[in-house]
């Protein structure tokens, strides 16, 4: 099997064509149309991360967050990125990235965050349409089961997203019930899960004047970059999976969360 079958799977699931304009999703490194000894799959490629590949005997290292966003102007291990590149390359190891594409894929990164909550008729919060139909979209919103305490929802997604903290804006006092959400850098969105009566938006980052700007509206959830997005090594072992199954796939344990809490 070429590595090139695997790269077919993922653009299958989550076209190129959705990655947003400012975004390198795609090949990063690497020959794909060598034979695939085995998968890593991570959220960021750091030089662990390649030694990890290494140690185990995988030539394709998957990852969510692109090791290349911008071009390179020089190659001599001054930076992470450029010793990355040169020892995947000194080591024929591919570098793929599935980004903002799988963020605003159908049954992507945020309809993947969404099922983990327990949300149900779940759609996209800012749909994406070509020639009158939905082939996409950013974030996702969809109902609990039944209403809950904002205390309490908020306890249970710590839990459930194994958090250490959480930040939030003041409580508005009502019960939660449809739930506004975006992994990764997702405030953007506000605007679009206030227009759709959310009764919280849950994301990854948010700035200092987002928590006013909500004002009683609703209740915003700020649970971390990383806690919000590594889930991706779960969803891409479930597409390449449910399409090779029995392979080498290998999760990777390097935690590369740059953000530190003392």
């Amino acid at each position: 099997m070429r590595i090139e079958q695997i790269t077919k799977i993922l653009e299958a699931f989550a076209p190129l064509v959705l990655q947003e304009d400012f975004d390198n999703s795609g090949l990063q490194v690497g020959d794909v149309s060598q034979q695939l000894q085995g998968i890593l799959l991570c959220l960021d490629v750091t030089p662990e991360v390649i030694d990890e590949a290494i140690e185990l005997d995988c030539n394709l290292i998957i990852s969510h967050h692109p090791l290349l966003f911008r071009p390179l102007r020089t190659l001599t291990g001054q930076t992470y990125i450029e010793r990355c590149v040169m020892k995947a390359c000194k080591n024929d190891l591919v570098i793929y990235a599935a980004h903002t594409n799988l963020d605003n894929a159908w049954d992507g990164v945020n309809f993947y965050l969404a099922e983990k909550i327990g949300l149900q008729n779940i759609r996209f919060l800012k749909p994406i349409g070509q020639d009158e139909r939905i082939i996409g979209g950013s974030g996702a919103i969809g109902e609990l089961v039944a209403p809950e305490e904002e205390k309490s929802f908020l306890e249970r997604i710590k839990d459930i997203f194994q958090l250490k903290s959480l930040k939030h804006s003041p409580f508005t006092g009502k019960m939660i019930r449809e739930v506004a959400l975006c992994g990764g850098s997702g405030a953007f969105l506000i605007p679009h899960a206030l227009e759709a009566d959310a009764d919280v938006f849950l994301t990854g980052e948010a700035r200092y004047n987002d928590y006013y700007d909500v004002e009683n509206q609703l209740l915003l959830a700020v649970l971390g970059h990383y806690e919000t997005e590594h889930y991706t090594k779960e969803l891409f072992f479930d597409i390449i999976s449910k399409k090779i199954p029995n392979f080498a796939i290998h999760f990777s344990n390097v935690n590369t969360n740059p953000v530190n809490y003392m």
